[in-house]
């Protein structure tokens, strides 16, 4: 099954990531065959698969090889990120998922629990017939473990105007960074390389989240709901303060702290407002440079890798991906 068109200039990889994505289709099966044709729906017509294009690049360093076991990580890598996107719109009660309505939306939350259980026991599933060691599922386990503390930290934070940056990086450390720091360590591990290059392999695929959230982030303030793919300010109506926000409410504005203080009454025009105060106040502005830091941190780390066309291919995604747009 063909994946984004974002992979079009890299055709090795390419093909590669369509053996991924059948692999995890080939892993649905459902009594409740409507419910497994919208998760199919989700793996085939679903995100740039991102995460597993890193697992598959940095597993090519070593000299360990083998195809079958590196496709296997590649999906349960992709599974869980699917999963843990199924279990964040019921959090947040999004409509949207990247532009089309949510599993939740679509069949309630109680449905879109399990199905998202469901998906985090195929990922362990492929994980245990695939790995030799019990090395890679613990290394799966932890960093699931690390996500959901994450999330966690999220839901804690909620409606807290007084939450710091460090508490903001904290919780976007775990909740989004670490997948695509497991994505390169594990990849790079598989391939058959020390612990020391894995852990470099980590450390760039936790800069790289970081300053895709940041991004991800800023997109929330500088966007529309039909660009974007999800309702915008979203967050915001959630108690989530992300980045933009926090630098904003630093400026002590009186009208932003009151807006703020509303919580869940809100209205749109309330959302709109704080939008532009955002921006007004340097929200943004700081966002970004924040969000530039840990990709020159990414791309410092990248360049320290062997010269092969995977290096190569590492860095200009790597940039693609951290410029859009903002």
């Amino acid at each position: 099954m063909p994946v984004s068109s974002f992979w079009e200039p890299y055709s090795e990889l390419q093909v590669e990531l369509e053996s991924v994505t059948n692999l995890m289709a080939n892993q649905i099966r459902l009594r409740n065959k409507e419910i497994e044709s919208v998760l199919l729906e989700s793996i085939y017509h679903g995100g740039k698969m991102i995460r597993p294009a890193y697992t598959l690049l940095f597993s090519k360093f070593g000299d360990n090889q083998q195809v079958d076991r590196t496709l296997a990580l590649s999906a349960a890598v992709e599974l869980l990120h699917t999963a843990t996107l199924i279990h964040d719109d019921i959090v947040d009660d999004s409509p949207l998922r990247r532009g089309v309505p949510s599993l939740q939306s679509q069949y309630g939350k109680d449905v879109a629990v399990y199905a998202g259980d469901y998906l985090f026991t195929v990922c362990f599933r492929l994980l245990s017939n695939y790995a030799d060691t019990t090395e890679q599922v613990e290394v799966n386990t932890r960093g699931m473990e690390r996500i959901l503390m994450g999330e966690l930290d999220q839901m804690y934070l909620r409606y807290n105007k007084n939450m710091s940056i460090r508490n903001y990086l904290t919780q976007i450390s775990g909740k989004t960074a670490q997948l695509f720091a497991l994505a390169c360590y594990s990849g790079a591990l598989n391939g058959g390389k020390s612990e020391k290059f894995s852990r470099n392999g980590y450390y760039i695929g936790s800069h790289i989240g970081m300053a895709f959230q940041i991004i991800d982030d800023i997109l929330d303030y500088s966007q529309t709901a039909i660009v974007f793919g999800k309702p915008v300010l979203e967050d915001v109506r959630q108690g989530i303060y992300t980045a933009p926000l926090i630098f904003a409410l630093q400026e002590k504005n009186l009208r932003l702290g009151e807006l703020i203080d509303k919580q869940e009454r809100l209205t749109e025009a309330d959302a709109e407002e704080i939008q532009q105060l955002v921006i007004k106040l340097g929200g943004l502005e700081k966002a970004k440079q924040l969000a530039s830091k840990y990709t020159q941190k990414a791309i410092k780390r990248i360049n320290q890798l062997p010269d092969q066309k995977e290096k190569e291919q590492i860095k200009k995604i790597t940039l693609s991906l951290l410029d859009r747009h903002i």
